[in-house]
């Protein structure tokens, strides 16, 4: 029995503290390539459960990954250095809905999607809608600052967070916000927290803003000769006056895979394919869904695919998600990255990756939320665990980088930083924004535990 494993069962329940192979195993990886086990692992199942291993972490300099669902693809919760991983996926109560208030409040480990269900029951919503919201967590989302197709209009994570419980590295616990849906007191420390990936402290509760369910939504799936036609029609679209609650499109590459996927009949014509969704009032969505048909065909879609209301949408939806499997269904490695450029960029972006696709042989795909200029951008590898390959693939994400840096982009738009982007930060930053954020770090974290050799080492 290890000294680390002996003290937390002395500290805490021994019944939450693990040091099998199976657990560690279990809590080395998230979907990104990297594993790395912990010493031991800790399941939480309370704010002081947290508290508690944060003060001997803290006292004994021992490191801490917070880990929650485990389904991010960066390494965000890797233990690169060993030490507690520390999982909070088993504080999973939704502890309140209050539509009176415009809130929820939820434990770290609630499920997205069960969030948005409860939500629904009482005719409200909880719009962020990252597309494994079946499987990630709340807190991971908050950690990350998640998004998803739905952020155009109605924004990411952050902008859905009240306040925050916090166990910081010392061991103390912060309220950040609270109920209120404006409140300009002090710092805002919640907005700080949100993105932190872990880093500046371990959120044990969170209150969330909740909106009332629109009545229904309806979507068009639009196909066209070409990206560029259709990157075109989201701007056209944009300019009409419509705002979708999302705006999602495809490229030549993503339907070439879903068509040898799915069957040649399942895909739609064209070299590019356009998802619009809007939602609001019965008798208003069916007017402007009718009238945005009609305005999509004349920019020159070669076919539209209506879907009138919101089980029909299940459809489009359903296709979208499948340009992820056909993509892994080329027996490829997909390296998931969530670039995001200027919306006028889109274009630009595809003709890039059409140019690093010919000068390194690896194939890139790039579908996702054009409204936000947030693609997808997938080179796709084989063996990435190979060092030879993965070099080269190192080498094209540079060139992809360094050109949506150049082109006024981010390198992440959702995912976070991790590990998987490490090696871009400073470039990212700037040496004075990367200084900053080591000076926040040192201050809530001065020596270093919570999730180390992450970005910020």
């Amino acid at each position: 029995m290890n000294k680390l494993y002996s003290d937390l069962c002395g500290l805490i329940s021994s019944e939450i503290v693990y040091q099998s192979d199976e657990m560690t195993k279990e809590h080395s990886s998230d979907r990104w390539y990297a594993s790395a086990a912990p010493e031991v692992v800790v399941i939480a199942s309370s704010t002081q459960d947290v508290v508690a291993v944060m003060q001997y972490a803290y006292k004994n300099e021992v490191p801490v990954y917070t880990r929650g669902a485990g389904v991010g693809y960066v390494g965000g919760c890797v233990p690169v250095q060993g030490g507690i991983a520390l999982s909070v996926a088993q504080m999973n109560q939704i502890i309140e809905l209050n539509p009176a208030d415009g809130c929820a409040v939820v434990q770290p480990g609630v499920i997205t999607g069960d969030l948005q269900d409860a939500a629904r029951d009482l005719g409200w919503y909880y719009p962020p809608d990252p597309a494994s919201l079946r499987e990630c967590s709340l807190g991971g989302n908050i950690a990350t600052n998640a998004g998803g197709p739905r952020c155009l209009k109605y924004g990411v994570t952050k902008q859905y967070v009240l306040g925050l419980t916090v166990v910081t590295a010392m061991g103390k616990i912060l309220k950040l916000g609270g109920r209120c849906h404006k409140n300009k007191t002090g710092f805002d420390l919640s907005t700080l927290i949100c993105g932190s990936e872990g880093m500046l402290g371990i959120i044990t509760e969170a209150v969330l803003r909740i909106i009332p369910h629109p009545e229904t939504r309806a979507m068009i799936g639009a196909s066209f000769t070409d990206f560029s036609q259709a990157a075109s029609a989201v701007q056209a679209i944009l300019d009409s006056g419509v705002l979708p609650s999302a705006l999602e499109i495809t490229d030549g590459f993503t339907l070439s895979a879903a068509r040898d996927y799915l069957g040649a009949d399942k895909l739609p014509p064209g070299d590019a394919y356009l998802m619009v969704e809007i939602d609001g009032k019965i008798s208003s969505v069916a007017s402007e869904i009718a009238a945005l048909e009609v305005f999509v065909k004349n920019l020159g879609a070669l076919r539209t695919d209506l879907a009138a209301n919101e089980s029909e949408c299940e459809r489009i939806w359903q296709l979208r998600r499948d340009f992820s499997y056909s993509l892994r269904h080329t027996g490829l490695t997909k390296l998931n990255e969530d670039i995001v450029v200027p919306r006028s960029k889109l274009v630009s972006l595809v003709d890039f990756a059409t140019q690093l696709q010919e000068e390194t042989g690896i194939p890139v795909a790039c579908f996702g939320h054009a409204g936000d200029g947030n693609i997808h951008t997938n080179l796709m590898v084989e063996n990435y665990a190979d060092p030879e390959v993965k070099s080269k693939a190192d080498e094209a994400l540079d060139k992809l980088f360094t050109w949506v840096l150049d082109n006024d982009g981010a390198i992440t738009g959702e995912h976070g930083v991790g590990l998987a982007k490490k090696r871009w930060i400073k470039q990212a930053l700037g040496k004075d924004v990367f200084d900053a954020h080591q000076a926040i770090k040192k201050s809530l974290d001065p020596l270093g535990i919570l999730n180390p050799g992450k970005f910020l080492d």
